[in-house]
């Protein structure tokens, strides 16, 4: 009786010991990367005109930034803006796609 106890009370354990570094590991190799999320889908501490994640109102909101992995932040492809400029994301915020 005290064998599946113990056994249940390791796996228990072990479940929230993966759960406590899952979020460390997973911000380990992302930075953050401006312009590059789509609108209501920015991580936080985004820029003026927004508060906080989801709250940027444009797509490809240039003080808006999101978490990709590392290094490719400024490769990513992203249409062109309405204007027929290019875009490309940056690891500083940018003055483009600012919503008024």
């Amino acid at each position: 009786m005290m064998k599946p106890t113990l056994t249940l009370g390791a796996t228990l354990a072990c479940a929230f010991a993966t759960i406590a570094m899952t979020p460390a590991q997973a911000q380990e190799n992302m930075e953050k990367c401006y312009g590059v999320a789509l609108a209501g889908q920015n991580d936080c501490a985004a820029g003026p005109g927004t508060t906080c994640a989801g709250t940027s109102k444009v797509d490809y909101q240039g003080n808006a930034w999101t978490l990709v992995p590392t290094g490719t932040c400024t490769t990513m492809e992203l249409p062109a803006a309405a204007d027929g400029s290019e875009r490309a994301g940056s690891l500083e915020a940018l003055d483009r796609d600012i919503p008024a």
